[in-house]
């Protein structure tokens, strides 16, 4: 669910430029309802929330922060 609090509303170039992608890929996102986003009218729009949040799932941990997790005891 989308609340108020989200962040700000992107376009669908905004968001390609924040992903340094082309519009195309956000487009196929939006198709694929990989992200969330809001239908204001016929337009679309991405809660800067929701960007944020794909970013965060599909960020990979360097091999140093998963080997620290791993550690064994003394």
């Amino acid at each position: 669910m989308i609340t108020p609090d989200a962040g700000p509303l992107l376009t669908v170039d905004e968001a390609a430029e924040r992903l340094r992608t082309g519009v195309r890929f956000v487009r196929r996102l939006i198709q694929e309802r990989c992200i969330r986003y809001v239908k204001v009218g016929r337009h679309v729009r991405i809660p800067e929330a929701a960007l944020n949040a794909y970013i965060a799932e599909r960020t990979i941990p360097s091999f140093h922060d998963a080997q620290s997790s791993y550690r064994k005891a003394a």
